[in-house]
């Protein structure tokens, strides 16, 4: 059988991690699936950059667009990056040839998807993109094969390795959130500008594509709810550990009556849970199918080894002449994202209060709760913080800091925001309540 010849667009961290499994497993890969992948051109920003592996007799493209053209490769596989650009304009050109595509681009899938899948089953080709969520999971194949016969009911999941490893360090060892966020850019975890993890971005861009593979709707990133880590306390970590919980960012998708509730944010979950025990860059994603059960997916998330092998998968796909609609469903076939109202979703919350230590104002946080239909689980209230005068006033200072941490029992996060809302306005706490969903899996 004649050579699978790649034409490979990157040669950053995936694309030098990919030279080398295939440098290092060629021969067994070759075994197993009966024919020779052969690297026959590769194109990257700085043809000069010493990357440690051996691309002799391999053509360089400077145009990543024209090596996407060039008649000599059977697939292109896109390992640049960015949801526009270039990347776009590689993919498109390779598809339009008539080409397989291998991409790990997370974000183009996440704005371009549905029409780069369009293109794809026109030409009669494939699109895929084991390596854009999860690292070395595989769970974009579990989803479009192993449970191609369920009904999901759910997919969810820890998304973001860099999130993971600070709630983790948060938790193991005490530490504030920034101390730990300077620690995980210096150790290559989290970039310098860390918007896009912590602010919980780029696990949203993930879940919009398990979503579509999931229910069958059009990728839709924009109706998916984006709440990232940044207000969470080391106050919130200990809270939490003494209620028995573990915070953290989970992506979550589910069908309900109202459409579908797609969010990224924050969670409380049982420490008990297999997924409250995933820890460090670690990811995670379970799946509940409504005859295979909760399907629970771990491993790392990130990292060379683990997106090449990912990447190779799929290429291994191709060689074998398995070619599948993207998304599962045909392009003509996927519903509308019909989003959910979030405000109707119903559930237990974790609310901590800083209190004014002055009668009756915990009793005007129970009448709030009470005013909305919510009745609470449990409140602890810890000792009050004193609040000094600033230095050299004559001022007494005549209020204190009271922390309050409440547990309520089920219901909507319209009357959970209303009741805090009035809350705030009443004066009754030092600063905005913190409100955290508590997720039952």
């Amino acid at each position: 059988m004649k050579p699978l010849k790649l034409g490979i667009a990157g040669l950053g961290t995936v694309g030098g991690g990919l030279l080398g499994l295939l440098q290092a497993n060629g021969t067994h890969v070759a075994n197993i699936i009966g024919r020779e992948i052969r690297v026959t051109g590769i194109s990257a920003r700085n043809q000069s950059k010493e990357r440690g592996i051996a691309v002799d007799g391999v053509e360089w493209f400077a145009d990543p667009v024209a090596l996407a053209r060039d008649p000599s490769n059977d697939v292109f596989v896109e390992l640049i990056g960015g949801e526009d650009g270039v990347a776009k304009a590689a993919v498109e050109a390779a598809l339009s040839a008539k080409k397989h595509v291998v991409t790990a681009n997370k974000a183009l899938l996440a704005k371009h998807g549905v029409e780069l899948a369009r293109l794809a089953e026109t030409n009669g080709v494939a699109l895929n993109f084991e390596a854009a969520v999860a690292g070395g999971i595989p769970v974009i194949k579990t989803l479009r094969e192993a449970l191609g016969a369920n009904r999901v009911k759910r997919v969810y999941g820890i998304l973001n390795g860099t999130c993971n490893y600070i709630l983790t360090q948060m938790q193991s060892e005490n530490r504030a959130f920034d101390d730990v966020l300077k620690e995980a850019q210096a150790l290559g975890y989290a970039e310098a500008d860390p918007t896009f993890d912590i602010g919980g971005f780029d696990a949203a861009h993930k879940l919009a594509l398990l979503t579509s593979l999931a229910f069958g709707t059009r990728v839709a990133f924009e109706q998916i709810h984006v709440e990232g880590i940044q207000s969470i306390t080391q106050a919130d970590i200990e809270a939490a550990d003494s209620l028995g919980y573990r915070i953290k960012l989970l992506g979550v998708s589910m069908e309900t009556e109202s459409g579908i509730e797609a969010r990224v944010s924050p969670v409380l979950i049982n420490k008990d849970s297999a997924i409250a025990e995933v820890s460090g860059v670690t990811n995670a994603v379970a799946i509940d199918g409504n005859f295979s059960g909760n399907i629970l997916l771990v491993g790392p998330g990130a990292g060379a080894k683990p997106t090449a092998s990912a990447v190779a998968g799929d290429i291994l796909d191709i060689a074998r002449g398995l070619v599948v609609p993207p998304f599962v469903t045909p392009v003509a076939q996927l519903k509308a994202h019909r989003r959910a109202k979030l405000d109707q979703h119903y559930g237990s919350y974790y609310v901590r209060l800083a209190l004014y230590d002055k009668p009756g104002a915990m009793a005007n946080v129970a009448k709030s709760m009470g005013d909305r239909g919510i009745s609470l689980e449990s409140i602890v209230q810890h000792r009050p913080q004193t609040l000094h005068a600033p230095r050299g006033s004559s001022r007494v200072q005549n209020r204190a800091d009271q922390p309050v941490i409440i547990i309520t029992h089920e219901t909507t996060e319209e009357a959970m925001r209303l009741a805090l809302e009035t809350i705030e306005k009443d004066g009754n706490v030092t600063e905005r309540p913190q409100m955290i969903r508590i997720e039952e899996l």
